[in-house]
C-alpha cells in the first residue's frame, strides 16, 4: 500500500486561550471513566444494601406463606451481617471484572458477570455457614438477598448505561477511531460504526491510498491520509482505536502497523474478520497445538442473550394462545365457510442453521390458485419478480381481511412453541428465495425467523426485496433484547394502519 498523497503542512494560527467552560469540559472528559467506575461502585454498594434490607422485610415482615412464620429475627445480627458482606460483595464484583473499562457497557455480558458475582457470594455464605455451626442464617433471607441483589444491581447498572449512552451523543465516553483501508469491507465497517451512535467509537476518518479511494466513494467519512502518514494522523487527532480492514491490507502492511501500534498504551489496535458481509455471529480464538485459530459461532445469540430471547418468546406466546384460542376458532370457522380447502396452510421455509420446517398460516388462497393465476400471465410474471402481488386474484374474501391485519400469521405462535420461530426476527423465506440474499444468505440462517420484525414495521409488502434484505441484515447485526421489545410495541400500530398489507 504505497502513498501518493502529498503531506499537508499545518496552518499556523494564533493559539486560542481556553475558556473556563471548555477547561471544565476537558477535565470532565479526562476523568470521565474514573467517575463512571466510582458511580458503579456506589450503585453496587447501595443496591446491595437495599437488596439485603428488602430481603429481611420480605422474609420476616410480609408473612409470605412459603416461609416459616414462627421465626423471630435478630435485626442487629442481620445488620452486622450486611455490613460484613458489603465489602466482600464489592470485592467479588471486582474479581469478575465489573470495574474494568473493557467490560463496562457490554450489554448482557455485564449482567452475566453480575449474576456470577452474586452467585459466588451466595455460595461463600453457604460454605461459611457449613464451616461455622453458630452462624445461623435464614435460608429464605439468603435466597431473597441473592435474587434481589442481582435484580437491583442490574437495574442500577442499566440506568447508568442509559445515562452514558445519552452522554455519548454529547461527546463523552467516546473514543476517536481511525479506519485503515478503503475497500468494500471497510465501507461496510464504516457504515456500521457511523450508524451506531452509542457504540462508543467516533470514526474520525479513513487511512487509504489514492488507488483505493478511486474504488469507493466516501461521503460521511473523510480520508485523512495514506498508510505512511498513519502515525502523524493518529497524533493529530488523538486516536484511541485503529481498526484494520484486513481484506484491504497485505500481510507486510499489517505487520508494519503492529510494529508501530501493537504494544502502544494509548492506542488499541483491532482487526476485522475479513468476512464482514457474511459473519454476524461472533468469533472466538482458541489455541490448538499452540496455534491460535479463529472459530465462527454457528448462531447469532447464545448464553444470556439466547435465554432472554427464548423467555420473551414463551412469556408472550403462551398467554397469547390461551387468550386468543376462541378468536382462532372463529377464524377457522370463517375460513371453512368462505371457501373449500384446509384451514391451515403449511409453507416450507428456512430455519436456524439450514434446517427447514413447515410454517403454519391460516389459508388465505383458493386451492386452485395456480389455475386462477394461469389466466393472468402478466400477474404471473410480476409474482416471479416481486414474490408478492398487490391485487392477487387467488386470495379469498376472508383471506384478504386476514392478510390486511396479519391475522393469517397467528398459527405461527405454534411454531414458536415448537422452537422453530421467534416473535421477532427476519422474515421467513422459502429455500428458493435464499438466492435473493446472495452473500448475506448465511447470516439469515444464524437466527430464527420471526412473526414480526423490522420489515413488518417498515411497510410490510411495500418494502422492496432489496430493502427487506437490508432490514434483515440490520436486525441480525444490531440485535438486542430491547430492540425486540421495541419492535413488538411498534407492530400493533403498523398492523392497524394496514400499510403494505396484501
Amino acid at each position: 500500500m504505497t502513498s501518493s498523497m502529498p503531506s499537508v503542512e499545518p496552518i499556523l494560527e494564533t493559539p486560542v486561550k481556553p475558556t473556563a467552560a471548555s477547561s471544565t469540559l476537558q477535565s470532565l472528559k479526562k476523568f470521565q471513566w474514573s467517575f463512571l467506575i466510582l458511580a458503579l461502585v456506589i450503585n453496587d454498594g447501595l443496591m446491595t444494601v437495599f437488596a439485603f434490607r428488602l430481603a429481611f422485610v420480605a422474609r420476616f415482615k410480609w408473612a409470605l406463606p412459603v416461609f416459616r412464620l414462627d421465626v423471630i429475627p435478630d435485626f442487629g445480627f442481620y445488620t452486622q451481617l450486611v455490613l460484613t458482606l458489603l465489602p466482600v460483595w464489592i470485592l467479588l464484583f471486582s474479581t469478575q471484572g465489573l470495574y474494568r473499562r473493557n467490560n463496562l457497557l457490554g450489554g448482557t455480558i455485564e449482567y452475566a458477570k453480575v449474576f456470577r458475582g452474586t452467585t459466588i457470594g451466595l455460595l461463600l455464605v453457604i460454605v461459611a455457614g457449613f464451616l461455622e455451626p453458630d452462624l445461623i442464617i435464614a435460608r429464605g433471607w439468603l435466597f431473597l438477598a441473592w435474587l434481589f441483589d442481582f435484580l437491583f444491581v442490574s437495574i442500577g447498572r442499566f440506568s447508568i448505561r442509559r445515562i452514558v449512552y445519552r452522554l455519548r451523543l454529547s461527546g463523552y465516553f467516546v473514543v476517536p477511531a481511525l479506519l485503515v483501508g478503503a475497500n468494500a469491507e471497510a465501507k461496510l465497517i464504516a457504515e456500521q460504526l457511523t450508524g451506531w451512535e452509542t457504540s462508543g467509537l467516533e470514526l474520525i476518518g479513513v487511512i487509504a491510498d489514492d488507488e483505493e479511494i478511486g474504488k469507493e466513494i466516501w461521503e460521511d467519512v473523510p480520508v485523512l491520509g495514506s498508510l505512511t502518514e498513519i502515525g502523524q494522523t493518529s497524533k493529530e487527532h488523538r486516536i484511541g482505536e485503529i481498526i484494520l480492514a484486513t481484506s484491504a491490507l497485505d500481510r507486510v502492511e499489517m505487520l508494519n502497523i503492529f510494529k508501530e501500534f501493537g504494544i502502544s498504551n494509548s492506542i488499541n489496535l483491532r482487526l476485522s474478520s475479513g468476512l464482514f458481509e457474511i459473519i454476524t455471529t461472533g468469533l472466538h480464538v482458541k489455541e490448538i497445538a499452540y496455534v491460535p485459530l479463529v472459530s465462527v459461532d454457528k448462531v447469532r445469540m447464545k448464553g444470556v442473550d439466547q435465554f432472554l430471547k427464548v423467555m420473551l418468546d414463551y412469556v408472550v406466546t403462551i398467554p397469547a394462545l390461551l387468550l386468543l384460542s376462541p378468536f382462532l376458532a372463529l377464524i377457522a370457522l370463517m375460513i371453512k365457510i368462505d371457501s373449500r380447502g384446509p384451514i391451515v396452510y403449511r409453507r416450507r421455509v428456512m430455519g436456524l442453521n439450514r434446517t427447514q420446517f413447515d410454517a403454519y398460516k391460516f389459508r388465505t388462497m383458493h386451492t386452485d390458485g395456480d389455475e386462477i393465476l394461469s389466466k393472468h400471465p402478466d400477474l404471473k410474471l410480476k409474482l416471479e419478480d416481486m414474490h408478492k402481488l398487490k391485487n392477487d386474484p387467488r386470495i379469498t374474501n376472508i383471506g384478504r381481511f386476514l392478510r390486511r391485519y396479519s391475522l393469517d400469521e397467528l398459527p405461527q405462535l405454534l411454531n414458536i412453541l415448537r422452537g422453530e420461530m421467534s416473535l421477532v426476527g427476519p422474515r421467513m423465506i422459502s429455500p428458493p428465495e435464499m438466492e435473493e440474499y446472495n452473500q448475506w444468505g448465511i447470516n439469515l440462517l444464524t437466527v430464527k425467523p420471526g412473526i414480526t420484525g423490522l420489515w413488518q414495521v417498515s411497510g410490510r409488502s411495500d418494502v422492496t426485496y432489496e430493502e427487506r434484505v437490508r432490514l434483515d441484515m440490520y436486525y441480525i447485526r444490531n440485535w438486542t433484547i430491547w430492540l425486540d421489545m421495541y419492535l413488538m410495541l411498534q407492530t400493533l400500530p403498523a398492523v392497524l394502519k394496514s400499510k403494505g398489507a396484501y
